[in-house]
């Protein structure tokens, strides 16, 4: 089997380098050859002679004929990266700047000048998991989506809208996911939670927590606060 990838991967390598072509050749050679597929992007990839595709948020390889595609991770062994799951991180940042924060609770915690973005079910086994740690974070302003996932956790759905009407939000919020006091307010109040269901769709937020750092980079989660603290400070 390793003997036929070799192969295969010398031959990419030859039709690729004889061919010699641009990103916007090979680019526009893929659409002729699959009108169906849509193609975000290409560019020359780190191994010679292969150019990176961008579908969506996949990444592929391929020659510069486009008759083969590459699906698997180009590793760096001298630094020990994958420099493709470094893509797919890339290509799944989120434009922070875009959320609309009247639609989070928000938390400020010491000078807050840090900014942490967190989708979070109150029923999540996870999410509960994560709120201490999130409670023991310094100089950073979080703003909590709450993001009921109806399919996994029923009741999920009016403890976040009761959290929502109740006076205030942040302490029923974590007295909810930390103590486990249930909420008291009435479901009467406007709310955005159907609004923060179609976000978390758009934005391929599948599971909770899900995390999302100044700069649009995602991790998902409970992670200890150690762990965010040096997340948050690695940009």
């Amino acid at each position: 089997m390793k003997i036929k990838w070799t192969i295969a991967i010398i031959l990419v390598v030859m039709v690729s380098n004889a061919l010699a072509d641009d990103d916007g050749e090979v680019l526009q050679r893929l659409k002729a050859k699959y009108p169906k597929t849509q193609f975000t992007s290409v560019q020359k990839s780190q191994f010679n002679g292969l150019f990176e595709i961008i579908m969506g948020k996949n990444v592929a390889y391929t020659d510069a004929a486009g008759d083969y595609f590459l699906f698997g991770h180009i590793m760096d062994m001298a630094t020990q990266r994958d420099l493709t799951a470094e893509r797919q991180k890339d290509l799944n940042k989120v434009d922070v700047g875009a959320l609309p924060l009247d639609s989070a609770i928000t938390f400020v915690q010491g000078r807050g000048s840090r900014a942490l973005f967190v989708f979070s079910d109150p029923d999540c086994h996870y999410c509960k998991k994560l709120e201490p740690e999130l409670a023991k974070l310094d100089n950073v302003t979080i703003h909590v989506f709450p993001y009921p996932l109806q399919g996994l956790h029923p009741d999920a759905l009016n403890k976040a809208i009761s959290v929502w009407c109740s006076p205030n939000q942040a302490n029923a919020w974590r007295n909810l996911l930390i103590n486990n006091i249930q909420p008291t307010a009435k479901l009467d109040c406007p709310n955005p939670l159907a609004k923060n269901l179609a976000l978390g769709e758009k934005l391929n937020v599948v599971g909770t927590p899900t995390l999302m750092r100044g700069d649009g980079k995602q991790q998902a989660g409970a992670l200890k606060a150690s762990e965010i603290d040096y997340w948050l400070d690695s940009k």
